[in-house]
């Protein structure tokens, strides 16, 4: 079979493709392309993975350039040409879109062409993009049961976020092989891989007093911050500072608490390594979706949400101090442990190859 994937912007939407693509990879007479933009992080990350890689020049509309706006509308046309060709010298069976507006013109063109589309919302709110494709395809995979809001498909289907599924398979590492002491509790500071300037300037307070004798952090900065941070800030032993993680799931599996952002991918991921978490959403982002990612953490009674503009340094060792106080970290974990684990991109693929026999069944009953 041959298969489109679509996600622009983020990896966000990148990632949670690149689950899904390793899944359709088991089976290896199928084929497979990626459409993303010209100018966003998909178009160095994905040839450089040897995936076929089509890019198109498209961008996000503005709310204050009109004359950007009237320029991308020639840009979607010219785009939705461009996939109007490839579904006819590709002719995939399906297209599977992630979210970003990248993946607008491949949808509508696929439609056109009579193509099964399908689309993955990573966020509990989902995105303008994904709104509107929502009533155009024939199935809608989401990552939160409650995640269907604003949703016009009448095929939606609970799936979780592909991201899991290499959480739950990676391993822990051992907190000595980390320079951390076994019996200490181990609280692991993440705000994004380029970092977080508004969240890591409050945290600095936090850091530089914060000590507990049964409690160890490691504090990744993203790299963007971390010469500046790495030189100003003198922190009590107990602290380490990185620039990054490889392997964050692996390392939350060795945690004991996780304080970081609400992005889809970070909810996955604490949910998959059952990580007790501290989350601080970000309110920079479209519909202040992370705010209401990390609800539902706290609706199931497995995290504690922190607003930025409530941050500082007594307000984050007092959330610290709850979640380590004994029977809520007990509590924490029962929950998390209850959890059911998602199998995500296989679930989805699942569920595609299912209406893709279907379809081909009912056009064998035609031909009859």
């Amino acid at each position: 079979m041959k298969f489109i994937l679509t996600a622009g912007g983020t990896g966000g939407h990148i990632y949670p493709a690149l689950s899904v693509l390793e899944e359709i990879k088991k089976d290896k007479k199928n084929e497979y392309l990626y459409i993303g933009t010209k100018d966003r992080m998909e178009n160095e990350l994905i040839p450089s993975m040897g995936i076929p890689y089509e890019s198109l020049e498209i961008y996000g509309l503005s709310k204050t350039n009109m004359l950007k706006n009237i320029k991308n509308v020639k840009c979607i046309k010219d785009s939705y040409k461009k996939c109007l060709k490839i579904m006819d010298e590709f002719k995939p069976d399906a297209v599977i879109a992630f979210g970003g507006y990248v993946t607008l013109p491949v949808c509508l063109a696929a439609k056109k062409r009579g193509v099964k589309v399908f689309l993955h919302e990573q966020n509990m709110l989902p995105g303008k993009t994904n709104i509107f494709l929502s009533k155009k395809v024939d199935a809608v995979f989401v990552s939160f049961k409650d995640g269907t809001r604003k949703l016009k498909c009448k095929n939606i289907i609970y799936t979780g976020n592909p991201v899991s599924q290499r959480a739950i398979e990676t391993k822990k590492y051992d907190k000595t092989d980390l320079g951390f002491t076994k019996d200490k509790k181990l609280i692991i500071i993440v705000m994004g891989s380029l970092g977080s300037t508004s969240v890591n300037e409050k945290l600095l307070d936090f850091l530089r007093t914060y000590e507990r004798e049964d409690t160890e952090i490691l504090f990744i900065t993203g790299k963007k911050s971390y010469p500046e941070l790495s030189n100003n800030l003198i922190v009590p032993k107990s602290t380490k500072i990185v620039p990054f993680f490889d392997n964050l799931p692996s390392l939350m599996k060795s945690a004991d608490l996780i304080i970081s952002r609400a992005g889809a991918s970070t909810i996955a991921e604490i949910m998959a390594t059952k990580t007790p978490s501290i989350l601080i959403p970000s309110p920079y982002v479209a519909n202040n979706h992370q705010y209401y990612n990390a609800l539902d953490l706290v609706d199931k009674k497995i995290s504690i949400l922190l607003e930025e503009k409530d941050l500082n340094k007594d307000s984050l060792t007092e959330a610290i101090n709850e979640i380590f106080e004994e029977n809520t970290f007990k509590e924490i974990k029962k929950n998390l442990s209850e959890i059911k684990d998602m199998s995500s991109s296989t679930l989805i693929m699942t569920e595609i190859y299912k209406e893709l026999k279907e379809e081909n069944e009912e056009k064998g009953k035609k031909k009859i």
